[in-house]
């Protein structure tokens, strides 16, 4: 039961990946924006309950906490992010390069992982391998960024995401170690005399 649940854990993310990279390929802008409208009414949500917070707690704990000063920066920035959602569409480059940089970081990990299966001796080590080369390849793709529209690029990185989602879950579903059946306990024989 726990190898299942450990699994499962390993494979929500996955799949919230290729969902992402799905949503993107379906309408790149609308989704981005749905996006950070929600990350926007999420941090509007933190900040209220930060400043109710502020003026529930006792005075000392209150002043030491600073969640009046904490609501009201995550307020602002949730209102801008939920008013202004399309001032992260203009801006899209900086946010490619800082997405490019956040696919080269997922890739190092994936390196780590295949190392690691290299180091376990796994029969199937190079699937990760595989994954962190096509991972590393379209960090630099993006970085790069030779489209020549934010389409293509969006496009681009939808399919990127579900190709690496495919490729780590089927290095986590083929990688999975086969639990062999325990041997029975060995009886010692009794000695008829």
């Amino acid at each position: 039961m726990k190898a299942i649940k450990e699994f499962l854990v390993g494979l929500a993310p996955l799949l919230l990946e290729m969902l992402i990279g799905v949503l993107l390929l379906i309408d790149p802008l609308y989704f981005t924006a749905g996006i950070i409208v929600a990350v926007g009414v999420l941090l509007l949500l933190w900040g209220l309950v930060s400043c109710i917070r502020y003026f529930r707690q006792e005075t000392d704990v209150a002043v030491a906490s600073q969640d009046l000063f904490k609501g009201m920066v995550l307020l602002l920035a949730g209102g801008f992010c939920a008013m202004r959602s399309q001032w992260f569409i203009v801006t899209f480059p900086l946010l490619s390069l800082l997405y490019g940089l956040a696919v080269l970081l997922g890739s190092l990990s994936k390196v780590q992982w295949t190392v690691n299966l290299l180091r376990q001796k796994k029969e199937r080590w190079f699937l990760a391998a595989i994954g962190a080369l096509v991972s590393v390849i379209c960090a630099c793709v993006i970085l790069v960024n030779p489209f020549s529209t934010t389409d293509v690029l969006w496009m681009f990185t939808g399919i990127s995401l579900i190709v690496e989602a495919l490729l780590d879950i089927a290095t986590l579903v083929l990688g999975r170690k086969v639990k062999e059946e325990p041997e029975p306990p060995v009886r010692p024989s009794r000695k008829t005399t």
